[in-house]
C-alpha cells in the first residue's frame, strides 16, 4: 500500500484530501491511500516517517511550509529561493547513489526527504493567462509561506511588487498606511492572508477598495467561500477577479507528478 498525506495544524478541512481521494478512485489508482498527519510540531515529522514507512510523499500546509525546510536533505532551486516548500518527495536512500554522491538521508536514516514548492508552478499557471500589460507592478498582501511562492512567481515573470503586512518589516507597506494612491499603482492585488477564508466570511483584507478600477486584477489564495469578500468588493469596482481553487489543483497534480517521478535528483 502507497501513502500519501497532509501535514499541517490544525488541519479541520482538506482540500487535498478530497483532491487525492477522487483522483485514485476516478482513475482507478489501487493500493494508494491520502490521509491526514495534524503535525503540532515539525520536530515530530521524523518520528511520522517511522511510525508510516509505506509514506512516498506528503504535501505541507500552515504552519509549516518555512520551518520544515531544515530537515530535507534536497530543496528544488525555485522553493529554496522562495523559501518554502510544500511538497516532500520521500524516497528509499540508495547505498549506491549515496557512494557515488557522498551523500546519505538525514541524519543517517533510510530514507531521503525532497523538498519542492508546486504553489509556484500552480500559482504561475492560473495567474498567466489573466495578465495584461499594465500589471506590472503588485500588491502581495500578507508575508507567510504562501506568498514566499507568489512572489517567487512574480520575480520569475518581472512583475515588481511590495508586501503589505500588520507588522512594521522593512521595504513592507502597513496595512494602516495603504492609501488609495497605492491601489492606483498596483494594477495586480493578491491576497495571502486566510482573512476571509470560511467561516469568517464577512472579513476582508483592510485596502482602499474604493481606488480599485477595471483596470485592476485581484487574486485570492483562498478558494472557500469561492467568492470572498475581498474578491466581490473589487467584482463591485470591474476588477477582473479569480479565487484559488485552479492554483490548488494545478499544485496538486504537479505533486503527484513528483511523486512518481523516476529522476534522481542530486
Amino acid at each position: 500500500m502507497k501513502q500519501y498525506g497532509l501535514i499541517g495544524f490544525p488541519l479541520s478541512h482538506s482540500f487535498s484530501k478530497k483532491f487525492f481521494t477522487a483522483k485514485f478512485e476516478a482513475e482507478k489508482i489501487e493500493d494508494t491511500q491520502y490521509d491526514l498527519f495534524p503535525v503540532e510540531h515539525i520536530k515530530d515529522l521524523l518520528a511520522l516517517l517511522h511510525q508510516h514507512p509505506n509514506l512516498c510523499g506528503l504535501n505541507v500546509t500552515v504552519p509549516h511550509k518555512i520551518n520544515v525546510l531544515k530537515y530535507l536533505d534536497w530543496i528544488e532551486h525555485d522553493a529554496r529561493t522562495a523559501g518554502a516548500v510544500n511538497c516532500i518527495r520521500i524516497t528509499a536512500e540508495s547505498p549506491v547513489v549515496a557512494a557515488f554522491t557522498g551523500e546519505v538521508g538525514i541524519k543517517g536514516h533510510d530514507f531521503k526527504l525532497e523538498g519542492f514548492n508546486t504553489d509556484i508552478y500552480g500559482f504561475e499557471a492560473s495567474l498567466k493567462p489573466l495578465l495584461k500589460q499594465h500589471h506590472d507592478e503588485a500588491l502581495v498582501l500578507g508575508d507567510g509561506g504562501a506568498a514566499k511562492a507568489v512572489k517567487c512567481v512574480l520575480d520569475n515573470l518581472g512583475i515588481n511588487f511590495k508586501s503589505v503586512t500588520r507588522k512594521e518589516v522593512p521595504g513592507h507597506i502597513l496595512f494602516s498606511s495603504l492609501r488609495p494612491h497605492h491601489i492606483e499603482k498596483y494594477k495586480l492585488i493578491i491576497n495571502t492572508t486566510p482573512i476571509g477564508m470560511s467561516p469568517n466570511v464577512d472579513e476582508c483584507p483592510p485596502i482602499p477598495y474604493d481606488a480599485i478600477t477595471d483596470k485592476h486584477l485581484l487574486y485570492d489564495l483562498i478558494y472557500n467561500p469561492e467568492q470572498t469578500l475581498f474578491l466581490k468588493k473589487g467584482e463591485e469596482k470591474g476588477a477582473v477577479t479569480k479565487n484559488g481553487y485552479e492554483m490548488l489543483v494545478l499544485q496538486a497534480e504537479r505533486s503527484w507528478e513528483i511523486w512518481n517521478s523516476k529522476e534522481i535528483y542530486p
